[in-house]
């Protein structure tokens, strides 16, 4: 059973831009191997609502797929472990 998600995560710009393409690419490859991606909105640098691990801006991406409901469990799992990962949301969307 296919369900639709949506997840946005930030990431810390002081890590550099070639680290956050190595984590974005790291991201997208568990998406292939798991997940149907529907649109992916890269938003880039933009200033936090409040601070982080004293940081003021992110790195924001959105993603919206499908996948079976095991697999935003592991997506979670693999965000609390990926460096430079400042927050994460794994929403289910209702169609």
């Amino acid at each position: 059973m296919t369900r639709k998600y949506e997840t946005m995560y930030i990431l810390n710009p002081s890590i550099g831009e070639e680290t956050i393409q190595a984590t974005m690419e790291k991201i997208q490859t568990l998406f292939e191997s798991s997940a149907t991606i529907d649109k992916v909105d890269v938003w880039g640098k933009r200033r936090l609502a409040y601070e982080i691990d004293d940081q003021t801006e992110g790195y924001y991406v959105l993603i919206n797929f499908s996948s079976d409901p095991e697999f935003p469990k592991e997506l979670e799992r693999v965000f609390k472990i990926t460096e430079g990962v400042l927050r994460y949301m794994v929403v289910r969307v209702d169609d």
